[in-house]
């Protein structure tokens, strides 16, 4: 859904910019795979585009205590994003079922293919869950780069500074190919690395071929 109320607000402080609209399919189901600076992706790119989609979101950020984690739960939900348990195994497979619902109502859904948030401001190599739901729900993947989010709210921040932030969309990425074969990793793996590479061709980000995970458990506590 648009944010109806904080919508304009929003747009009249950051000022969001965005190339590439039309490169999202006017109809029909779609993934969108972005970058993720920031907690904030989720919220300039549904503003800046003309569907309504929903965001696959860690479910920690339905859970927190207090007023604060009733003001992120509340929030989550307006912007249409859909809790999820990253812990694997059968929470994977939860998370790929509720994704395939999105996408077989015919809707918009976003994915962050890193898995979580560069800790670095670099691109890191892409989980092959998105690969997987793309194949199996035969739609195209449309990649997303979000610009400058990481510098308005980074990692820690709770509030956003103020500045400008934008996004690029590329064209649609057709996976017909490889119609039937989902359950081969060798697929998913050569298709999750396609996205990648068409992610930082878009945005000119440095590009590390690890996991945004592994970085962030190799640095020391602060």
């Amino acid at each position: 859904m648009k944010y109806i109320v904080i919508g304009p607000i929003v747009k009249a402080i950051f000022r969001p910019w965005i190339v590439g609209r039309t490169n999202i399919p006017a109809s029909g189901p779609g993934i969108l795979a972005s970058n993720h600076l920031s907690v904030s992706d989720s919220v300039f790119l549904p503003l800046m585009i003309d569907r309504p989609m929903s965001f696959l979101a860690k479910s920690d950020y339905f859970t927190g205590k207090g007023i604060k984690g009733w003001a992120t739960r509340m929030f989550m939900k307006a912007t249409g994003q859909i809790a999820i348990d990253r812990t694997g195994g059968k929470a994977s497979e939860d998370s790929l079922n509720t994704g395939l619902q999105v996408l077989g109502s015919g809707s918009l859904l976003g994915i962050y293919p890193e898995g979580t948030r560069s800790p670095d401001g670099k691109l890191y190599r892409g989980r092959t869950g998105l690969a997987r739901m793309a194949l199996e729900a035969r739609v195209p993947v449309i990649p997303v780069v979000m610009v400058d989010t990481g510098a308005i709210m980074p990692i820690g921040r709770p509030v956003p500074r103020i500045g400008r932030v934008g996004m690029i969309i590329g064209e649609p990425l057709d996976f017909s190919r490889f119609a039937g074969m989902e359950s081969d990793r060798y697929v998913l793996r050569s298709v999750t690395d396609e996205i990648m590479v068409a992610l930082q061709r878009l945005g000119a980000q440095e590009y590390d071929d690890v996991y945004a995970s592994t970085v962030k458990d190799r640095r020391p506590p602060s």
